[in-house]
């Protein structure tokens, strides 16, 4: 089981994401850091555990209102041990090629971005491509023939329920198990919802690859002895 800590960047700090509402996102409060700067949130999550992967959400790329590329690169230089998988809203293939040659990080497309499945068709062979099925309440995200047609998906797959993030209601295993049904062969990660290692545990049992955490780390609900348990061979 994979856990990898969210950081959700928002004009060049880490915020607080609570159930889609990005509108209402705020600069975290966290007792793991002194402030909401992204290297020193970095450093505290790191203190529960060396994680070997942060999800970075650039939610300015997302939204078309810049970007947080300098926090990227900052991130980069800080911790250059650690993985950065970067959803930024790419929606096209030349922008995903050129975002991918800079040697930022893995690229998440997210489905909320994309207007048809050509983008992930293009880059499904691509090692670096992960690929993030959102939903909203009951909703898919994002377009039906990219939803429908699981061989077009790359080897890794998130199942990101928006509404759960940041809510503490446990994982969306409607959405999780459709999707598992629907790709057995491909690496499932969930997202939204994980309050404790018990989630954890459950997930890894039903088959799921890993998990994309936050709330549970910053209000300390999972410690790194639990993660290092579930780890385990």
């Amino acid at each position: 089981m994979e856990v990898i800590p969210v950081l959700d960047l928002k004009d060049g700090v880490v915020v607080h994401a609570r159930m889609g509402q990005r509108s209402q996102y705020r600069p975290i409060d966290t007792p793991l850091s002194s402030s909401s700067d992204p290297v020193d949130v970095a450093r505290g999550l790191l203190s529960i555990f060396p994680f070997a992967t942060f999800y970075v959400a650039d939610l300015d790329a997302i939204e078309g209102l810049g970007n947080n590329d300098a926090v990227l690169a900052q991130l980069r230089r800080e911790y250059p041990g650690v993985a950065l998988w970067v959803d930024n809203g790419v929606a096209d293939v030349a922008h995903a090629r050129r975002w991918l040659d800079a040697g930022m990080g893995q690229l998440v497309l997210g489905s909320e971005s994309q207007s048809d499945d050509a983008l992930v068709r293009a880059l499904a062979a691509d090692d670096r491509v992960i690929l993030s099925l959102d939903y909203r309440a009951e909703a898919f995200d994002g377009p039906v023939a990219l939803l429908n047609d699981a061989g077009a998906w790359p080897d890794r797959v998130i199942a990101m329920t928006l509404a759960r993030v940041g809510s503490a209601a446990g994982p969306d295993w409607d959405r999780i198990s459709e999707i598992k049904a629907r790709a057995p062969a491909k690496r499932l990660y969930a997202a939204g919802g994980v309050r404790a290692a018990e989630d954890l545990l459950a997930l890894a049992r039903a088959g799921i690859a890993g998990a994309l955490v936050a709330s549970c780390l910053h209000n300390r609900t999972l410690a790194g002895a639990q993660i290092a348990r579930l780890r385990a061979p």
